[in-house]
């Protein structure tokens, strides 16, 4: 037995994950006899890049300045593999018809921006009422759809799930450093990049620390012990993912401001106009005096 000690950033971690998740054998069989849905995110769109070559549309997303979205509508956030073939699911009516039909061998896979130390997971979620995913995705996962969550210890929350739950809320939220948002607890296979380096070669991985600077933030460390095969074959596969950058279409990567599309848009119901982007202090800035005089 022999071990090693390896570190990865998030977007390494992201490139792990897609490498060991287009090699399960649920995913295998589903590419051959079955669906299988991408739920874009800059994780699911490395998936995407190792299953298709394509990248996805990244919406939501949490940069310097906070929760954010994308600077205008463009390209397939949410995608359906059939049959050797790629298709864009972005519409409700293009969903409506796809998840009807799926069922037990059919695969959905989603990212998380939670996870708390029980490995339980929720997403964020900024369109009232939470948009095609809060639609969507509890209903694929309450049909017994396969669910994988991909999602790397950068994303490990301090609390368990509950908590984190109950704190959020996108209509409670008074002001937000970028689009308030709420959370939708999610249920299904996770896998993290410690996961995925066990889950390719069999060794056995132990977080031993995160962060970093120099553009090494939210980076993980951690230690993989094995058989001398196994560990090279570990080592090799990190060593591969070494410098990877963010995945999804690059004009998509750009965020939204007070002047996009996206910042500006408007969900009618009934005779209300609700901002899709909620509370968010670039919107209105007017925000903190009204928020912090009361």
């Amino acid at each position: 037995m022999i071990k090693v000690q390896v570190s990865v950033t998030p977007n390494e971690a992201k490139r792990l994950i897609a490498k060991a998740v287009s090699q399960m054998s649920v995913v295998c069989a589903a590419l051959k006899n079955g669906k299988i849905l991408l739920k874009g995110g800059t994780t699911v769109s490395a998936l995407a890049e190792e299953l298709t070559a394509t990248k996805l549309k990244i919406s939501g997303r949490i940069t310097k300045r906070g929760t954010k979205t994308a600077n205008k509508i463009l390209g397939f956030h949410r995608v359906l593999l059939e049959g050797g073939q790629l298709k864009g699911l972005d519409s409700d009516s293009a969903l409506n018809e796809v998840a009807v039909q799926m069922g037990k061998n059919d695969v959905l896979i989603t990212g998380a921006n939670a996870i708390d130390v029980n490995r339980r997971t929720a997403i964020m979620v900024a369109a009232p009422l939470g948009g095609i995913a809060g639609r969507f995705l509890p209903g694929l996962i309450a049909r017994g759809v396969i669910t994988i969550i991909v999602a790397g210890w950068e994303k490990l929350i301090p609390c368990p799930l509950e908590e984190a739950l109950a704190a959020a809320g996108r209509e409670t939220v008074d002001l937000a450093m970028g689009l308030a948002v709420g959370l939708i607890p999610l249920r299904g296979i996770v896998v993290t990049e410690t996961d995925a380096v066990s889950m390719l070669t069999g060794v056995k991985t132990t977080v031993i620390g995160s962060g970093g600077i120099m553009g090494a933030e939210g980076s993980t460390t951690f230690v993989i012990e094995g058989e001398p095969s196994q560990v090279k074959r570990a080592w090799e596969i990190v060593y591969s993912v070494k410098g990877a950058e963010v995945s999804g279409l690059p004009e998509s990567l750009i965020e939204c401001n007070p002047k996009s599309p996206m910042c500006a848009k408007y969900l009618t119901v009934g005779n209300t106009h609700v901002p899709f982007h909620r509370a968010c202090v670039y919107r209105e800035p007017e925000l903190v005096t009204k928020v912090f005089s009361i």
